[in-house]
């Protein structure tokens, strides 16, 4: 299939820059026979039953983004991907001419990293990080949240706390698994009142979410591995809500990915951790996931494809139409859809 297939025109003012009020965005829902529903979030309460189980994902954000000068004096910008152990980092550099093997970049004379190795392939370097005190704690202290590039103005201060699931709890990602930013705490438990099974998983967003589809032919991209765990409690409340006929509702495409990577052919789920790069596009037999909690994705977007592989292009790309229409925000701020 070629890429050209899943674009679309959205209007820029649809770009959400900023967030609207936890549990206050619109919801789209989508029921895969083609009926639309226009809700607000929070009424998403009533489309799970007693015995379904929703699914999150408590990876936390770092503040992957540290603005960094050479011993030259020149400016260079450091983006964190993923931890490699000893305090060595995958990075991106920019300009990356700035940073060759053996430079040593400076964050406010507190934190330092010296370039160990480029991948020439990807563009991606390794970096060996120190300072006065333990590199986490600088990182967090002088990094930026790193909003995506269509969010057009500077991290503030209101970042810091939106860009973070309320139950957010496991360091690691370089991107919110965004559909989970709706959720409060009082929706969370008129949920676990209602009875359902609230399970949380783990995947790292890394470099995957930055990589466009450069491939002409959807079938030739490739997806970088990110870090994943379920645990042995988690696949156990999966399999006993399913055995009981209940739904698996997965907030987010991360959520679908790791659901769908750790799922057996039985629809079995098992406990798992280490890295996946599963690539779901159409067409794709889901075995793991029965709905799909979501925000609006960019065209031409591995997410786009995802959302396509489960309610078909057509559907979802007639649905986005009707959302721009209907005044939904897109985008990592924007509004959400449930697809069931």
């Amino acid at each position: 299939m070629k890429i050209e297939e899943f674009s679309y025109e959205l209007p820029p003012e649809r770009i959400a820059q900023y967030p609207r009020k936890r549990g206050e965005s619109k919801l789209f829902v989508l029921h895969r026979n083609g009926r639309f529903e226009h809700r607000q979030f929070k009424e998403i309460v009533e489309y799970l039953n007693p015995e379904d189980c929703l699914v999150l994902n408590e990876t936390r954000v770092i503040p992957a983004r540290l603005h960094g000068k050479r011993r030259t004096g020149g400016k260079v910008e450091i983006f964190l991907l993923r931890p490699l152990g000893g305090n060595r980092w995958e990075v991106l550099a920019g300009p990356g001419r700035k940073a060759p093997p053996g430079e040593v970049i400076s964050f406010q004379d507190k934190l330092f990293c010296r370039i160990i190795e480029k991948d020439p392939t990807f563009g991606t370097r390794i970096a060996e990080f120190w300072g006065e005190k333990p590199v986490d704690e600088l990182i967090e202290e002088l990094g930026e949240v790193p909003l995506p590039p269509y969010i057009r103005r500077k991290p503030e201060p209101i970042d810091r706390e939106r860009y973070q699931t309320i139950y957010a709890r496991i360091k690691g990602a370089v991107a919110a698994p965004t559909a989970g930013l709706h959720f409060t705490e009082e929706i969370l438990k008129e949920i676990e009142k209602k009875g359902c099974g609230i399970v949380k998983i783990v995947l790292h967003s890394g470099l995957g979410t930055f990589r466009p589809i450069k491939a002409r032919e959807i079938e030739n991209h490739r997806m970088e591995p990110e870090y994943f765990r379920v645990a042995p409690e988690a696949a156990e409340e999966l399999n006993r809500r399913r055995r009981e006929g209940g739904r698996i509702f997965a907030v987010g495409t991360t959520v679908v990915r790791t659901l769908e990577t750790v799922v057996d052919e039985n629809g079995v789920f098992h406990a798992k951790e280490g890295e996946t790069n599963l690539y779901i596009y159409p067409p794709y037999h889901f075995r793991g996931v029965d709905a799909i909690l979501t925000n609006f994705h960019l065209p031409r977007s591995t997410l786009l494809l995802l959302v396509c592989a489960f309610a078909g292009k057509d559907l979802i790309l007639r649905a986005y139409k009707e959302a721009i229409e209907k005044g939904y925000m897109f985008y990592s701020y924007g509004d959400a859809m449930l697809i069931l």
